[in-house]
């Protein structure tokens, strides 16, 4: 397997990447999730529809836009585990004295009208771990 990484830092560079991954078809894409990504996740959950790639997400908020999986933390989680920080900050803890965490709750989320789309079976092994298998 060839791994190739694009690094995009603004949404002009986007399009660029989209033309280089057509013309250099991979068999699939990985996509982490900043704030760039997530602000422009329905253009790149419609180019890889537009183009039949499978694509993993590392977030769910892709798949809610019609993208085929996720595998990561759950920003829902994490949101409200930072505002436990928040409160004990305003209650005068020091963040310096504070530890920091890890998320605690990955998940998989699986959109089988994607994958139908896609002309891609999802193995039964993946769908009865997910998370959540959207219909």
């Amino acid at each position: 397997m060839n791994v190739y990484s694009l690094e995009v830092r603004d949404p002009r560079e986007m399009e660029a990447a989209f033309d280089l991954v057509t013309r250099d078809r991979p068999d699939g894409l990985l996509l982490l999730a900043d704030p760039l990504t997530m602000s422009m996740r329905a253009r790149i959950v419609e180019f890889a529809r537009e183009k039949r790639l499978p694509a993993i997400y590392e977030t769910r908020e892709f798949v809610d836009a019609g993208g085929l999986m996720s595998y990561g933390p759950n920003v829902q989680a994490m949101t409200r585990r930072s505002a436990y920080y928040v409160a004990r900050i305003l209650k005068g803890a020091k963040p310096a004295d504070m530890p920091i965490e890890q998320p605690t709750k990955i998940e998989l989320v699986v959109n089988l009208r994607s994958a139908r789309a896609l002309g891609i079976t999802i193995p039964q092994a993946i769908l009865l771990n997910a998370d959540q298998v959207i219909d």
